[in-house]
């Protein structure tokens, strides 16, 4: 006898809702042929690396987000790193475990113990409650990031180290373009480390780049990329390669142009989703920082399986079927995952398990089409038995400020 499993999504031969597959990501801002040209200029130059591309994009990136010092990176990884080496740190940094676990394993990679805070339950960053419960006299440092694009709780946390006298850096990935009050992100704390990968708003091919107020840590980190080694070969600070190069720089310089635009229309789409699916029972949605605004690097929903009647697996399962890019971002979180669940001393991050238990990360880009939107939100209504949706050049000038 065959046991067919109700859980599973019905399969069989219908058409299904995209004929070809519908990607969650799309590369932003990717440069044309004027790009090529520059690309022969460097190859024919011989200068691959520490050249004028990688000083212009760090020059435009510090206009763009108004600090003081950008240092390029290899990626943001590598950035993460290098802060936290050139900080001179032991002990403990507290960070969210609803992150990508890139954010812990800069923390591991230096000898420094991850401790993790619980998110809020809107926001999905990390908690500042959750944070003061986890100080003690180990503490060093606080990592905060901003999820998704979603700035964190910048004032709250910032009192918090303040009040500590230890550094507050952020893991701010996602988050090239977004903005807490009438700051930039990039400007906040000791240090803000972005990510220029595939998958970003701004596109460098690979790379990362720090952001900070602090002259003395950017000339530290100049060293630090290049092995530690500030131009006499004779390294003061322990470095690695952590360079970017300047075919990466070009692309980079390249993907600030129209930037605003592009997180602008992400806007609109998570906007339109959230209008299409906002009366679905057992769906929510995160919700952006007071006085901010987000990139939505990622759009997600939360979905609770007794409310929608079918889990966050069957979810991800159908829109699979329908050839619809979804991912589980970030599940399981990082005090779960086995390279980390032995570190922690198992203490509950209730709010934590909820959401990354329940995530659904569903397709957002700048060229994605309102028709595309719509047809993603009638597959995830039919699966709720809640009917069907109705079909229904910026420069560098500097992020958008949200003006509180």
């Amino acid at each position: 006898m065959t046991i067919v499993d109700r859980a599973r999504p019905e399969s069989g031969a219908r058409t299904p809702a995209f004929p070809k597959l519908l990607p969650i990501v799309d590369p932003e801002g990717v440069p044309g042929a004027e790009f090529l040209e520059e690309v022969r200029g460097i190859l024919a130059s011989k200068q691959l690396t520490n050249g004028a591309f990688v000083k212009k994009f760090e020059e435009a990136a510090a206009e763009y987000l108004g600090v003081a010092h950008c240092v390029a990176v290899s990626s943001c990884t590598a950035g993460l790193l290098l802060v936290l080496k050139a900080l001179e740190l032991r002990g403990q940094v507290i960070l969210p475990s609803f992150t990508f676990h890139a954010t812990a394993h800069a923390v591991v990679w230096n000898g420094l113990t991850p401790v993790f805070a619980d998110c809020d339950a809107k926001t999905f960053c990390v908690a500042p409650q959750a944070v003061r419960g986890q100080v003690s006299s180990r503490t060093a440092a606080i990592l905060g990031v901003h999820l998704f694009g979603n700035p964190a709780a910048v004032k709250e946390l910032d009192e918090i180290a303040a009040g500590l006298q230890i550094p507050l850096v952020f893991d701010a990935a996602h988050a090239f373009g977004s903005s807490s009050g009438a700051k930039c992100v990039g400007g906040f704390g000791t240090a803000e480390v972005f990510s220029f990968s595939p998958t970003k708003l701004v596109v460098a091919g690979e790379g990362g780049l720090v952001a900070t107020r602090d002259a003395g840590l950017a000339e530290k980190l100049r060293a630090a990329r290049n092995y530690g080694d500030a131009g006499n070969y004779d390294p003061e600070v322990l470095g690695v390669n952590a360079r970017m190069s300047e075919i990466n720089a070009a692309m980079a310089l390249h993907g600030l142009t129209e930037l605003n635009a592009r997180i602008e229309r992400r806007n609109e789409i998570r906007l339109r989703y959230e209008r299409k699916l906002g009366d679905v029972a057992g769906l929510r949605f995160q919700e952006v920082s007071e006085g901010g605004h987000s990139t939505f690097k990622d759009f997600s929903v939360i979905v609770d399986e007794k409310e929608f009647g079918h889990s966050r697996d069957w979810l991800v399962e159908r829109l699979h079927a329908e050839n619809i890019g979804a991912r589980k971002y970030f599940s399981p979180p990082v005090h779960r995952q086995k390279l980390y669940s032995a570190m922690w001393d198992g203490r509950a991050l209730p709010l934590t398990d909820l959401i990354s238990d329940g995530v659904v990360s569903l397709p957002i880009y700048s060229s994605l089409t309102d028709e595309s939107v719509d047809k993603v939100c009638e597959v995830i209504r039919r699966g709720a038995g809640t009917g069907q949706c109705k079909m229904g050049q910026v420069g560098y000038g500097g992020c958008l400020k949200h003006e509180s």
